[in-house]
Order: structure tokens, then C-alpha cells, then sequence
């Protein structure tokens, strides 16, 4: 596996695997454009991509600005192989180099993301106004 920065070229096998996954699924695709990830690749923050023999199976973008996490996902096909956990701790890494801000996420309830948030540290603050849970991270609290 090779986790590297995203770059615009990227965004549509990015996309596809956002679109793949089982759990917080995009229930209305056209709501994330192509401009949001170039927005949140390119001004707002940064991503990474994990790749496995030249193929993106995996990525994370963390939104600077906005102090949360905007994506983190993992092709099905490749669960449970450290892939989600070494994007976390990358960009996670980053983040916490350009500033000592708590960052928050939020997630779907009752899934195994929300069970990987807690085991990595984060701790929960509350329900979204859309259901999810919404964790925060503060600097030096990763595990």
C-alpha cells in the first residue's frame, strides 16, 4: 500500500470509491461535486490517497477552515486492512501541524465508523442536526 497527497487528478477514482462504500452512503451522488473536491483539495485543505497496485482504493480530506474531516473512506473490498487507519493517522498528522484546534467529524450512527472514531480517541460531543454523530479531536489526543 502507498498513501501519497491527492491531487485533482484523482478526484474521480476518489469518487468512486465514495460511491462504493456500505455504510454513510451518498444517498444523492450529485451533492458532492467534482468543485467541492477540488475546493477542499486545494484551498480548504488537503487529501491523501491509499493505493494498492496502482489503484486508489481509499482516501481522506481534512477541511482546514472548516476544522473537520470531510472525508475518510475505504473501497469495501479492502476493509479491515489498516488502510482506514493509516489515512486517519496521516491526515490526522497534518492537520495537527497547522494548527492546535480541536477538529470535529460527524458520522452515521450504529456503523463501524463510529465504532473506529471511538477507538481512535475521538470523542463524542453530540447528534447533528442530520443524525450523525459529531465527534471532536484535540491536539495529542490521536491513538
Amino acid at each position: 500500500m502507498l498513501i501519497r497527497e491527492a491531487e485533482v487528478a484523482d478526484i474521480s477514482k476518489m469518487s468512486d470509491v465514495r460511491l462504493s462504500v456500505k455504510e454513510n452512503v451518498l444517498n444523492t451522488p450529485g451533492a458532492v461535486t467534482y468543485g467541492d473536491y477540488v475546493d477542499y483539495l486545494t484551498r480548504r485543505g488537503k487529501g491523501w490517497v491509499a493505493e494498492v497496485e496502482g489503484h486508489i482504493v481509499g482516501f481522506a480530506v481534512v477541511d482546514l477552515r472548516g476544522r473537520n474531516i470531510w472525508a475518510l473512506f475505504v473501497h469495501p473490498d479492502f476493509d479491515r486492512q489498516g488502510i482506514g487507519r493509516a489515512l486517519h493517522n496521516i491526515m490526522l498528522a497534518w492537520y495537527f501541524s497547522q494548527t492546535d484546534e480541536p477538529v470535529w467529524l460527524g458520522t452515521e450512527p450504529g456503523t463501524r465508523a463510529e465504532a473506529f472514531y471511538r477507538k481512535a480517541g475521538w470523542r463524542e460531543v453530540g447528534v447533528r442536526a442530520n443524525g450523525e454523530v459529531k465527534f471532536v479531536m484535540a491536539a495529542g489526543k490521536n491513538k
